[in-house]
């Protein structure tokens, strides 16, 4: 199965990642969202206090910053696959400009 993870920061900053092959396992992908959740300082303000997997994946791509998906590294690839894991949908668009994901 091939998934696309579309991240925009923009109109006219979109980056599109195929995600080919075997999914990434979910707990890996919430794993590592945690850590990086964590390492970029990223802060979501709830009502609940509860943070759930969207507002990680957000705050993630916002924090990181759209240099990292610009260079299309490492980095980048794992943030497409650990997101097409956890959201498990062909079309993922992570549109960082309104804080909102689409499908």
């Amino acid at each position: 199965m091939q998934q696309l993870v579309i991240v925009s920061f923009g109109k006219d900053n979109q980056y599109d990642f195929k995600v080919n092959g075997a999914a990434a396992a979910v707990d890996d992908a919430r794993k590592w969202f945690d850590h990086e959740f964590t390492a970029l300082e990223c802060d979501v303000a709830t009502p609940t206090g509860k943070i759930l997997a969207v507002d990680r994946i957000l705050s993630v791509a916002k924090y990181a910053g759209e240099g990292r998906f610009r260079d299309r590294g490492t980095w980048a690839e794992q943030f497409a696959r650990y997101t097409a894991a956890i959201l498990g949908r062909d079309l993922i668009r992570v549109d960082v400009e309104h804080y909102s994901i689409g499908y």
